[in-house]
């Protein structure tokens, strides 16, 4: 197994079924809601690459969905007074994570090829200026996309990844890549660490986790459907490093070491 290798995370069936439920028609509400809101962001046009409105429509899609957000630790995800972008590293469950960090502060993301080619969703991505690898590609071009966030950092622009490279149904689950942590060494960036996660009527949930082979569609209309669902993110205080496979474990023990909750049926790491 090399640094480059991906974890096969979690299989869909790790993915609850929400409990309790909203009704049917508090379904089609927020349904309606959610297509009003991403209708909104799609005429904004480019100018949705803008912090605040990219925060407002992140906050948006949420409240739509009717999914709650807590916000612990920093009230930012880039570091204030920084020369450099901030490389901030989160653990990944679900396609519903990049919004909720989005929600705290409107950063780039790295993210996975196919997210570009979801409808609507994929053309907001873009706009809002993410940035698309392939999961699963040849190991050859990852220096590549280590080079260009670490040029982006060394830019000032700060951006998200889930060093995981895939999804799992909690917090505690898979390894950290160390690749990606090497743009943060060679620009001399500092390094945020975030916990993601999801609780419903305040016990830990994986309803939101959007896993293995599973259609979005399904697990829209899963977050959809739950009552009382809630996303809590936990931003640690930054670090810097010039090693990366150091930077990459002291990132790892920060997301699970503070309120990582783990959730039953976890795969072991």
């Amino acid at each position: 197994m090399t640094p480059w290798t991906v974890d096969r995370g979690c299989p869909a069936s790790c993915a609850a079924d929400p409990d309790p439920r909203v009704p049917l028609g508090e379904l089609a509400r927020r349904y309606a809601a959610l297509t009003y809101s991403l209708t909104r962001a799609v005429a904004r046009g480019d100018r949705l690459a803008e912090p605040a409105a990219l925060r407002a429509e992140a906050r948006a899609v949420l409240g739509a969905l009717g999914v709650g957000l807590e916000v612990a630790g920093d009230d930012r995800l880039s570091v204030r007074g920084a020369a450099v972008g901030t490389l901030v590293v989160a653990n990944h469950i679900s396609w519903l994570d990049v919004i909720a960090l989005l929600a705290v502060e409107p950063v780039s993301v790295l993210a996975k090829r196919e997210v570009g080619q979801w409808p609507v969703i994929g053309a907001l991505a873009r706009r809002a200026g993410t940035r698309f690898i392939d999961r699963d590609g040849s190991p050859r071009e990852l220096p590549g996309i280590v080079a260009e966030l670490r040029e982006a950092l060394r830019g000032g622009a700060s951006v998200v990844v889930f060093p995981q490279a895939t999804t799992w149904c909690s917090a505690s689950g898979g390894r950290f890549r160390r690749a990606v942590f090497q743009a943060a060494v060679d620009a001399g960036a500092p390094v945020r660490p975030a916990t993601v996660e999801y609780r419903q009527s305040g016990a830990p949930s994986t309803a939101a986790a959007f896993l293995g082979t599973e259609e979005f569609t399904a697990s829209l209309r899963r977050v959809a459907g739950a009552r009382e669902l809630g996303g809590r993110v936990t931003v640690h205080a930054p670090m810097w490093g010039t090693d990366r496979r150091e930077l990459a474990a002291a990132a790892r023990r920060a997301v699970l070491g503070a309120g990582a909750t783990p959730v039953p049926n976890v795969p072991a790491v």
